[in-house]
Parts: C-alpha cells; sequence; structure tokens
C-alpha cells in the first residue's frame, strides 16, 4: 500500500475525521506537574497512543512545547521535547517553499514546464505531460496519479543507488504513461506529482533535494534536529520507533530500516523528520514571511504559497487553506503520515500563532487524539 497522507480535517472546532480504533493494552498513564503535559498524557491514554508531542507559538515565539509517552511500545525510554518525529506529508510544503526560494534566484520559474526540464527525455515523456508546469505539480493539478502504478511502486521499493538515481527512474517511469487526468483540469493529491517537481528542482540547482533542504531551511532556520527518513538509527532506541495498528495490540513498533519509510523515490512528498520545537520555527518562519519578517524569501513569495491554486478548493501550494474562527478568517493546515507516525500542523496567520501535535503510531490510529490535543491547545492559548 502507498504510505500517504489522508487530508482529513474536520469536527467541532478542528475537523478532522474520526475512525474507530479497536482496543490494545495501554502504555500507563503518568502524572506531569505542567497542566500541557498532563493534558496531552490523558489523551495518550485516553487513545492509546505510544507517545504524544505538541509545540504552541504565539505570536510568533514558541510559548510552550512538551512530549510525553515512550519512544517504543514495550521499551522504557520515555520521549522528550527534542525527540523527533517523522512529518509524513508536512514535507511537501518544505519542497515548496524550496521551489519559491529558487524561482526568486531565477533558477526556476513557476511556469517552467516538464518539457523545458527535461528536453533529454523529451521523446521518453508522454505528450499530456510536457507542459506540465512547476505551479501544477506542487497544487496537484499537473494530473500526476494519485497512487503510484503498482509495477513502479514495487520497483521503488527495490531500488538501488542513490536517493537522485531513485527519483529520476521513478518519475521516468510515471512521465511514460498518460496522465491520470488532464494537466491542469482536476485536483488530485499526488506524490509522484510532487517527485516530478522535486527532480526539476534538483536539476535546476544542482544539488540534491536533501542539500537543499538543509542549506536553504534546516541550517538558516536553525532546525538542528531535522533529517530525512525514519528517525531512529538500527538496533537502538535513540529516537520514536514508529508504531502500526494490529488488531491483537495498541501499536506495534516497526523497528528501523527499510520497512520504516516510504521508498526514497518519494521522499520530497513524505520524508522529513524532526521535533516538534524545529517545525514550530518553521511554522513561525511561515506566518512572519507574509508579514515581510524573512530574509529568506520575500512576503509576495510567501503569499503565493499561501494563496488557494487556481482551481482547487482549499489547497494551495504545500498548504491546505481553510477558514476557522478560531483563526481570526483564514488557517493553514497540513497533516502527514508514512502510516507509521502522524503529524499534523495548523497555522492562524493572522494571530501569528500555530499549533503543532505529533505520535509516534500512524493513520487512523492517531488522528482523533492529535485533532483532540491540538483543539485544547488552540483554546487554552489563542482562541479568544
Amino acid at each position: 500500500m502507498t504510505k500517504t497522507i489522508l487530508i482529513g480535517i474536520v469536527l467541532i472546532l478542528l475537523g478532522a475525521i474520526v475512525f474507530v480504533r479497536g482496543s490494545g493494552p495501554k502504555t500507563p498513564a503518568i502524572e506531569y506537574s505542567d497542566p500541557v503535559s498532563q493534558m496531552l498524557e490523558t489523551i495518550r491514554e485516553k487513545h492509546n497512543l505510544p507517545a504524544l508531542a505538541a509545540a504552541v507559538v504565539v505570536d510568533g515565539k514558541i510559548v510552550a512545547t512538551s512530549a510525553v509517552g515512550l519512544r517504543k511500545n514495550g521499551g522504557t525510554e520515555k520521549v522528550t521535547v527534542d525527540d523527533e518525529f517523522h512529518l509524513g506529508s508536512v514535507t511537501k510544503s518544505m519542497t515548496a517553499t524550496v521551489a519559491a526560494m529558487l524561482v526568486e534566484q531565477g533558477k526556476i520559474s513557476w511556469t517552467t514546464t516538464i518539457g523545458e526540464a527535461f528536453p533529454e527525455l523529451k521523446s521518453e515523456i508522454h505528450p499530456d505531460y510536457l507542459d506540465v508546469t512547476l505551479e501544477q505539480l506542487l497544487s496537484h493539478r499537473g494530473g500526476a496519479p494519485g497512487d503510484a502504478p503498482a509495477d513502479l511502486w514495487r520497483q521503488a521499493w527495490e531500488a538501488k543507488g542513490t536517493a537522485a538515481e531513485q527519483r529520476l527512474a521513478f518519475i521516468k517511469g510515471i512521465l511514460a504513461r498518460k496522465p491520470e487526468a488532464k494537466p491542469g483540469t482536476k485536483f488530485i493529491y499526488s506524490n509522484q506529482g510532487y517527485t516530478i517537481a522535486r527532480v526539476m528542482l534538483e536539476k535546476a540547482a544542482g544539488k540534491t533535494w536533501e542539500d537543499l533542504l538543509r542549506s536553504m531551511l534546516f541550517e538558516p532556520l536553525g532546525m538542528t534536529t531535522a533529517g530525512f527518513g525514519a528517525p531512529a538509527t538500527v538496533d537502538n532506541v535513540d529516537q520514536p520507533w514508529g508504531h502500526i495498528k494490529t488488531m491483537l495490540s495498541g501499536g506495534e513498533p516497526v523497528p528501523p530500516g527499510p520497512g520504516a519509510d516510504n521508498p526514497l523515490a518519494i521522499s520530497p512528498a513524505n520524508a522529513v523528520h524532526c521535533s516538534v520545537g524545529d517545525l514550530a520555527k518553521y511554522a513561525a518562519f511561515h506566518m512572519a514571511g507574509e508579514r515581510g519578517g524573512s530574509k529568506l524569501l520575500k512576503a509576495e513569495s510567501f503569499k503565493k504559497l499561501h494563496t488557494i491554486a487556481a482551481g482547487n478548493d482549499d489547497y494551495a501550494l504545500g498548504w491546505m487553506v481553510l477558514q476557522r474562527p478560531w483563526a481570526g478568517g483564514r488557517a493553514l493546515m497540513h497533516n502527514g503520515s508514512n502510516t507509521l507516525f502522524y503529524v499534523v500542523v495548523w497555522m492562524a496567520p493572522e494571530k501569528k500563532s500555530a499549533v503543532i501535535v505529533a505520535s509516534n503510531i500512524g493513520m487512523d490510529a492517531a488522528f482523533e487524539g492529535c485533532d483532540e490535543a491540538a483543539a485544547k491547545l488552540i483554546n487554552q492559548y489563542f482562541w479568544k
């Protein structure tokens, strides 16, 4: 199964799709002295999550970070506020942000087409893809398939070579086939489209996507915990392990290694990890940028990243744009899961405030608990 995000937002305050989960053995609840940690612990125990972490930004400043629970079910290692959680599809906003930086540098344009980016592959690319632009790919309107073709997905899992080589081989397979829909006519949420965009960025900049994110985002923003893939090292519990929901347990830990994350082929859509505190720095950067408060990117570029793309209902470039009373109107949101972790980011640009919640169990097992925690934090810190 393709490990991808399910964009679900919902109920009451936030609006998140609620999934019914089975029961399983629970990590015993712990009493905490500070109210945020105690609130997270109550929710963690209620929803049977291995760990739960959160960060809050108010008026552009990080005012709270907390983490409760265990790095691994069945283990003894407790999570810390510096522990790293896999961000899943929140990675997409980072790919789009780097794209905006390269556009400002004149290395690529929002209107650069696939045909222009890969003239040497023109004879191998399906004609319908040749005029698809970078902006269309980043707004999920490039016609790329929502699910990778089964044969290409199998090949991606078996692929060898560098990450850049694997991505190029993967997009060649995608681009050789007819798009799922006529480009520009339909929103199709696609990891494949973001991978195509990422290879375009790599070629334009002459650097790997990993190097671009390190040098253009992580290092300037002081995101010292940011990296790629599953956060823990093989045979160690030095960081949270991802967990999968099973019928017999609350969450089965998945050891670090090949099965702990997506194949490298789709990493531009779904591969970054970092602490909730570092993700809060990234959220604060986006909110300050709209007001001209960043030296890394112009306000106009942030506004483009945060504006719903033509033809879409609520998707901009790497962010969903929604109306929420607690946000003072516009809210920016994205969630992500590689099926073993889950994270949700809510930003209120008008209030320069944000809430981030993460867990080391993925998909439906974490949706309800993380959204409950986000709602409580929003109520506590900036819902007036």
